[in-house]
């Protein structure tokens, strides 16, 4: 795959964008950003991008994904309560590590969701890309979760996500959407960086 070949595909994209996609990547990608600086935007930003790619994603039949854009929904506004209503005695919810029980409880939920996703895409849908969209979906869905609890880990299965995310999305001929997830991928890193530090300043103070 040389530079030549994304760019034409990156123009073909442009040239096929619907103007629905092209609002729910601005909106993707502002989220990313505000999660990135730990604001509470992320939230609204969020829900607006989400609710158009569960559409868009029924239209491709990428249902794993479609299924994991309405979670994402439900979470953003479960998110956004945490986020605005911290249990502690700051008026920001701090940013801290996982616990080894936590690890455990990500784990099992990573491997539950993949396994069964998989498997009901298999049996029941006309999906061509089962494994692939339920490892995007499985990943996401301990992502979602643990960014709404603002540990550091999520961008770890964000990471993991975006990384594939970006060739399944290419494959369905969704150009934009892979390019879009190609950010993703360097405002994660980007995201897992700044949250390091967050968490560090923290547990020093």
């Amino acid at each position: 795959m040389d530079l030549q070949f994304l760019l034409d595909g990156f123009a073909e994209g442009l040239k096929n964008m619907t103007w629905l996609e092209a609002v729910a990547i601005f909106f993707g990608i502002a989220s990313v950003f505000y999660s990135m600086r730990e604001h509470i935007w992320v939230y609204p930003t969020g829900l607006i991008s989400t609710s158009i790619y569960v559409w868009i994603c029924f239209q491709y039949k990428v249902y794993a994904d479609m299924g994991i854009n309405a979670y994402y929904f439900g979470m953003s506004i479960y998110g956004w309560f945490v986020w605005s209503h911290p249990q502690t005695q700051t008026k920001v919810l701090p940013t801290t590590w996982m616990s080894s029980k936590e690890w455990h409880w990500a784990t099992w939920l990573f491997l539950l969701s993949f396994v069964i996703l998989s498997s009901v895409l298999k049996a029941f849908t006309d999906s061509d890309v089962p494994y692939w969209d339920s490892f995007t979906t499985a990943s996401a869905f301990v992502g979602m979760w643990l960014m709404a609890k603002k540990k550091v880990e999520n961008w770890y299965f964000w990471l993991l996500t975006d990384l594939v995310s970006v060739p399944l999305y290419f494959y369905k001929g969704l150009i934009l959407t892979s390019f879009q997830f190609l950010i993703f991928t360097i405002l994660a890193t980007m995201g897992l960086i700044a949250w390091i530090k967050s968490a560090k300043s923290h547990a020093e103070a």
